[in-house]
């Protein structure tokens, strides 16, 4: 069954709002970013070129990816050889105080395709098969099962915040 967390930073562009009783940012589990590297690394090569960033925002209906990827490309290849391999990747992250509660808030956004507040598991197959997990319905049912805390059958932002962050650690 495919995790939901390796897909935070692709889904994590826009910045919100934080909960005031949430904490502001996490840091990245390195397992965990070492598979979202490889969702970006598309042809395993072990570093990710601008055109690999650009397939991976347009696969997520971004637009003005080639600005973004611009942007990205400056901050975070740091050695100049026109990469980003997998230290500046974390670096990135870690330069920018972790991954933070608006990341979160952001990639919770991309899930809920509806905008009604809430994940469904068909909205979690659109979105997983979008940016090239492997998923059907019924395993993105038991990933909502085993979040749904409420019971309502959906992911809400709090259940989703809990997932997302259950092995990191807060800042």
């Amino acid at each position: 069954m495919p995790s939901l967390r390796p897909t935070l930073s692709i889904l994590s562009r826009d910045h919100h709002r934080q909960k005031p009783n949430i904490p502001k940012c996490f840091q990245p589990n390195v397992e965990e970013m070492k598979k979202v590297f490889s969702k970006f690394d598309s042809n395993g090569d072990g570093k990710i070129s601008q055109e690999e960033y650009k397939a991976a925002l347009r696969a997520l209906g971004k637009g003005n990816v080639d600005n973004e990827a611009a942007k990205a490309f400056e901050v975070a290849d740091t050695d100049g050889d026109g990469f980003i391999d997998f230290n500046e990747f974390m670096e990135l992250h870690n330069k920018e105080g972790g991954i933070k509660c608006s990341d979160i808030q952001s990639a919770f956004k991309a899930f809920d395709v509806n905008g009604d507040g809430k994940i469904s598991a068909e909205e979690m197959v659109e979105v997983m098969r979008m940016i090239g997990e492997r998923c059907n319905l019924e395993s993105c049912k038991k990933m909502v099962r085993g979040v749904d805390s409420d019971g309502d059958g959906m992911i809400n932002l709090d259940e989703f915040m809990s997932m997302m962050t259950c092995t990191m650690k807060q800042f």
